[in-house]
């Protein structure tokens, strides 16, 4: 224990913290008392259009507070075009310009790990950036291309471009410790190749002594590990309370938006825990201030709304060429033809309420790539909030795709029981014939509810199809399901799927909704998707009649009609 951990001075910033109280810096600083801002964000995923704003919120920072660190913990790869089309090299040329300081690995800087070129990717960008990586838990050693930039040491005597277990920071005379940690599941969600993934846990307590024995009272744990991901795994939480000595976790990976600090006590002293949510989207700011014995005892937290801020001019004219190559892309043919329009519209008939031939066209898609990473998937479920647009007939662009699924959602696959599926498709048509954006679009399977029943007690049959053949949906067997990540989570609601994620039963590829439906459309070359009844709205009083109209079901019948 580095000393008594000052409650009334934490608690009082809890208060102001709830009512937008903006720093944590006392106005009277006590003797020995240190005050750094850490600026910090996480899976960006390659979300460029706003990096001039974020620009300009970093140099204002930097210019009211000249002792901080900017610090970015991982997954800046894989997610949109400039991904697809620069390879991490237009975020590292903003990362660059914004003068990063550190930076640790996310599961998806290992995204291109099963290629023919391998990590290449990941190396040049490594190799070119102005600031080095920090991964404690990661051995690189039997890669060849990152082995030559890997250290496996904690220093001070860092150099940018490399890699280390972790630094340390001189900032105006004082010395703070970083590290960074990549969650182990790593090896079922990407394609780390011959990269290994140790204990989270025992790599955090090897580099808080490393630190202690260098005289650094002061440490910071970058990780990427997930505030509340699956405990079989990792996470921020169970660091926090299984390692003392660490003052702030700076994280990533569950993409969560803590719009205030998470503090944990379990040891006696405060570890302050922050995530700045996806997507370029916010930029995280987090006060603290140390005494003299390395314990924080005032510390403030906010995120700022990147949109918000004004763009940075030098920036803006950086982005240019690569955003004119990517507006060129957009235009580019999918290489695919729809035959019709496909329905990614709203109301009665629209996404959120009613079976679509674009719902249909993606779900099959997703069960398609599923099936090539798990052989044992047999149903794909896609959100009607997730589908965003319809497409029109005729040649079917990138530009298209992208306005109709613009998040950039991964594939997630779910080991459900019957009961559990059951539960999700009564979840789904809760608001029937209302709009909902959870309504679930299916493959795989085909099912009819009852709109007329008590919410809860709606779905009626539920058929699994197997080797072309359907049967009906057994409640006590397990059944491996693709869906998106949003929605594995637990996303609209989805208590079913976020217990699952909770127990450890999904595991998250990686695949990006997009990418998944272009690589299907394109084998396809000629789209023409139909209604095929997957879902269908039937009260008991009508089954006979819509069973014999089943070929050109009646708007009373299917929410397919």
């Amino acid at each position: 224990m580095k000393g008594k951990f000052m409650k009334t001075a934490i608690a009082s910033v809890l208060a102001a913290s709830a009512l937008g109280f903006q720093t944590a810096f006392p106005a009277n600083a006590a003797e020995g008392d240190f005050n750094l801002t850490i600026m910090h964000t996480n899976d960006t995923h390659a979300n460029l259009d706003r990096v001039a704003n974020r620009v300009t919120l970093v140099n204002q920072i930097r210019e009211k507070h000249p002792n901080n660190l900017l610090l970015d913990a991982g997954d800046v790869f894989s997610g949109t075009l400039y991904f697809n089309a620069f390879q991490g090299q237009a975020d590292l040329d903003f990362m660059n310009l914004m003068k990063y300081d550190a930076m640790t690995f996310g599961n998806h800087e290992f995204d291109l790990g099963a290629s023919a070129e391998g990590h290449a990717a990941l190396g040049e960008f490594v190799g070119g950036a102005d600031f080095p990586i920090v991964s404690a838990n990661v051995n690189v050693s039997k890669d060849p291309i990152l082995a030559p930039l890997d250290n496996n040491t904690y220093t001070k005597e860092f150099k940018n471009g490399e890699i280390y277990n972790g630094i340390i920071k001189e900032i105006d005379g004082e010395e703070v410790g970083i590290f960074g940690l990549t969650t182990e599941e790593t090896r079922a969600i990407s394609s780390p190749g011959s990269v290994e993934f140790t204990n989270y846990i025992a790599a955090a307590k090897e580099a808080v002594a490393a630190f202690q024995a260098a005289g650094v009272n002061k440490i910071i744990a970058l990780t990427h590990l997930g505030f509340d991901d699956s405990a079989q795994y990792d996470n921020d939480q169970l660091l926090a309370d299984a390692v003392a000595g660490i003052d702030v976790i700076v994280g990533g990976h569950t993409h969560s938006k803590l719009a205030t600090p998470v503090v944990n006590n379990k040891h006696g002293e405060p570890t302050v825990i922050v995530q700045a949510e996806q997507y370029n989207n916010f930029l995280g700011q987090l006060d603290v201030t140390f005494n003299e014995a390395g314990v924080i005892t005032n510390y403030a937290g906010q995120l700022h709304e990147v949109a918000k801020a004004a763009a940075n001019a030098e920036a803006t004219e950086k982005l240019k060429p690569y955003a004119d190559e990517i507006a060129a892309l957009k235009n580019q043919s999918t290489g695919a033809v729809s035959k019709v329009v496909l329905n990614g519209g709203r109301g009665a008939t629209g996404v959120r309420a009613s079976e679509t031939n674009l719902g249909n066209l993606i779900t099959d898609g997703m069960l398609a790539t599923a099936k090539t990473i798990d052989p044992e998937t047999t149903i794909a479920l896609q959100n009607g909030g997730g589908i965003r647009a319809s497409i029109d007939v005729g040649d079917i662009t990138v530009g298209e795709v992208l306005t109709v699924m613009p998040f950039g959602n991964a594939l997630a696959i779910m080991n459900l029981t019957g009961t559990e599926l059951k539960a999700a498709l009564e979840h789904s048509v809760k608001d029937y014939p209302n709009e909902f954006g959870g309504f679930l679009h299916v493959a795989g399977l085909k099912f009819t509810f009852n709109p007329a029943a008590p919410v809860g007690s709606r779905v009626t049959d539920i058929q699994v199809e197997k080797n072309g053949k359907y049967k009906k949906l057994k409640e006590k067997d397990k059944y491996k399901v693709a869906t998106n990540t949003f929605t594995a989570k637990g996303g609209d609601g989805y208590a079913p799927f976020a217990a699952a994620y909770a127990d450890g039963r999904v595991s998250e590829p990686g695949n990006v909704d997009y990418e998944m439906f272009i690589d299907y459309i394109k084998t396809l070359k000629e789209v023409n998707p139909q209604m095929e009844n997957r879902i269908v709205a039937q009260t008991p009083a009508l089954s006979k009649a819509c069973q014999k109209r089943a070929s050109t079901p009646a708007p009373d019948c299917a929410v397919s009609n």
